[in-house]
């Protein structure tokens, strides 16, 4: 074959080869982040995966506790799973497409598998069917996708003593926390409240260490004393780290017991402040070209669906990350239990955060 022949070939072959790593590295860019800078879109993308999913498969689903069932979730063919330390929790992608959080629960060693638990919580309760899913839907051989893990509730390594409060399904994350300072021989002290002993998971386990935990089933010892608990020893003294996880009314009581200047780490079953807010303000979609206005009494969500039905939201209490949007201008008034301080700076979560002023532009 003549010489210029092989350098036209040479060439295809290098603008051909060029141009697939382009598609490839474009696809990867937008696998990654659905809002990259897009012109004007018909349907505006609508929030942002937070971490990459894995489908995992239920290989247990058992009953714990009246009312609760622990779920054990296996990749499979997967080599291992992302690592977790104490106080993490995974996103469930459930099969009806609501995202749920819930903290994991099993040894941080075992990167086969995950295992979290999780309360049947009823309308009566304020549950919205998630719960209800998980017990009904997840059984064993069903594939769940699944995200994270992630953990906004840190156990500290250099604290003197820890003393731990747990609320009903609270326990999930104070359980792992608890195996974790009790192998590396520290100091520390459970409080375990639950409405009735039938109704609180992992009893067994935790009536082992003797004297370190004090159980607190309403049915059997009444409402929990908190204030003696934190008062018994050294309960709250200097360079104690207390961790509290349960309903809000048991944090009140947690927060309103510690000495001045102590402060407790805390993981909330809901949101702690409401999304409602004392002004309406106007929120421009930017790329949609469109402005709505927030009322004072209901959310950004709700006002952006009412103009782009297509917005995605699932968990509607600043937790699983669905409907985090970028701000592109106006000042924002977080309210999520999620986002991290990089984060704050520019985006938000709309099912609960608002804005400080009268107005918002969203990259949407």
């Amino acid at each position: 074959m003549p010489l210029p022949r092989l350098r036209t070939a040479g060439t295809a072959i290098l603008v051909t080869g060029a141009a697939l790593l382009t598609r490839r590295a474009l696809r990867r860019r937008i696998d990654a982040s659905p809002l990259w800078p897009l012109p004007a879109l018909e349907q505006p993308v609508s929030g942002q995966p937070r971490s990459r999913a894995l489908k995992l498969r239920v290989a247990r689903h058992e009953r714990v506790a009246d009312g609760v069932v622990q779920l054990r979730l296996e990749g499979g063919h997967l080599a291992a799973l992302p690592g977790w330390e104490p106080g993490a929790h995974l996103d469930l992608v459930l099969p009806s497409g609501l995202v749920r959080q819930y903290s994991l629960c099993g040894d941080p060693e075992d990167t086969s598998s995950y295992t979290v638990a999780t309360r049947l919580i009823g309308p009566d309760e304020g549950g919205r069917g998630g719960s209800l899913e998980v017990h009904e839907a997840l059984r064993e051989g069903v594939e769940v996708e699944v995200r994270g893990p992630r953990n906004r509730f840190p156990l500290v390594g250099d604290a003197t003593s820890y003393v731990f409060v747990a609320g009903g399904i609270g326990i999930t994350p104070i359980l792992a926390m608890v195996r974790a300072v009790d192998a590396a021989g520290a100091d520390w002290r459970l409080l375990y409240c639950g409405r009735s002993r039938a109704s609180m998971p992992f009893l067994e386990e935790l009536e082992k260490p003797g004297g370190r935990v004090t159980f607190a089933a309403e049915d059997v010892d009444g409402r929990p004393d908190v204030r003696a608990f934190l008062g018994e020893g050294q309960g709250a003294a200097a360079g104690t780290a207390v961790y509290v996880c349960g309903p809000e009314g048991l944090m009140d009581a947690v927060a309103s017991a510690l000495p001045e200047g102590c402060t407790p780490h805390l993981e909330r079953f809901a949101p702690a402040a409401s999304a409602g807010g004392e002004s309406p303000f106007e929120v421009e979609l930017r790329r949609s070209g469109r402005t709505v206005a927030v009322g004072a009494d209901t959310t950004v969500l709700a006002a952006v669906r009412a103009e782009v039905p297509n917005v995605a939201y699932s968990c509607e209490q600043g937790f699983c990350g669905t409907c985090q949007h970028h701000v592109l201008e106006g000042e924002i008034d977080h309210r999520d239990e999620l986002l991290t301080d990089s984060e704050r700076g520019d985006s938000m979560l709309i099912c609960v955060s608002r804005a400080r002023g009268t107005r918002l532009v969203l990259d949407l």
